[in-house]
């Protein structure tokens, strides 16, 4: 089990880490001639019409939510070679390991762009709370991989510790976002530092989907590109609720998410 583990470049401190505080930097997480590539690769997805843009379940004009966040959902479906990335068994094999699953399926993947200069920060909120899933979603991760330098400059992360443990709270607008720290006003969680998480390239940060987390704006004069790749434990079921991703598949409510276009990308049969 060791010798897997440093083939992730993964240790079980990490991995305990991971499950206390519900997020943890993974670093080198791919090579430079890698994140070469995947830039490269992610530009041209992005430039590409026709891809599928993102628009949230609230209605939010383009408009607004494009002053957080300008994206790209399952550009893996439309790129082959942002396929090779978004299906990577490294970090697939990172995912299970780190969310203790017995399989692990590909959700989506986003491409991500902070704008220059007139980006807002991305506010305190969870991912699950989004997501079509129910209860053993729960341990549902992402991968957050930037395509540059990250700091507070240019929109790097901010995690609460064991925030993870809160269980699923109302979902945060991200253009005209509520205080998630209301819903947890007399817990520790109210007292919690938040941990702010710079990375170089290559390097990366799995989280929980429970856990808040924050990206500060984009001061920069540069886009802060990142491809964030969303799992889910093998076995999942749909709760019912409208998404994106899930609509064009009319799975019923109780069916698992599965299929060609959920493939399962890790197993402990695999491993």
């Amino acid at each position: 089990m060791t010798g897997q583990l440093e083939q992730l470049g993964l240790t079980e401190e990490q991995i305990a880490f991971y499950r206390e505080n519900g997020f943890v930097q993974v670093d080198n997480v791919l090579t430079a001639d890698e994140i070469a590539e995947l830039t490269c690769y992610i530009e041209e997805a992005m430039a590409e019409k026709g891809a599928l843009a993102f628009q949230n379940s609230e209605g939010e004009s383009r408009s607004s939510y494009y002053r957080v966040l300008n994206q790209k959902v399952n550009t893996w479906r439309d790129h082959a070679g942002m396929a090779r990335y978004t299906t990577h068994p490294k970090l697939a094999q990172i995912a299970l390991r780190l969310s203790g699953a017995d399989g692990i399926r590909l959700f989506h993947d986003h491409a991500l762009w902070k704008m220059p200069q007139d980006s807002k920060p991305t506010p305190w909120h969870q991912d699950f709370v989004y997501w079509p899933m129910h209860e053993l979603g729960k341990t549902a991760l992402s991968a957050w991989i930037p395509l540059d330098d990250v700091d507070e400059s240019n929109g790097c992360m901010m995690f609460i510790p064991g925030s993870h443990e809160a269980g699923m709270l109302p979902g945060i607008s991200l253009s005209d976002p509520q205080d998630i720290f209301e819903y947890v006003q007399g817990t520790d969680l109210d007292k919690k530092k938040p941990v702010m998480v710079p990375l170089r390239k290559g390097s990366c940060t799995f989280h929980n989907g429970l856990t808040f987390h924050y990206a500060h704006a984009n001061r920069t004069d540069n886009p802060r590109r990142v491809l964030a790749i969303i799992y889910f434990p093998d076995g999942t079921t749909y709760n019912g609720k409208k998404h994106v991703i899930t609509d064009p598949c009319e799975f019923q409510a109780g069916e698992p998410i599965q299929g060609g276009l959920f493939p399962l990308l890790a197993s402990n049969q695999r491993a």
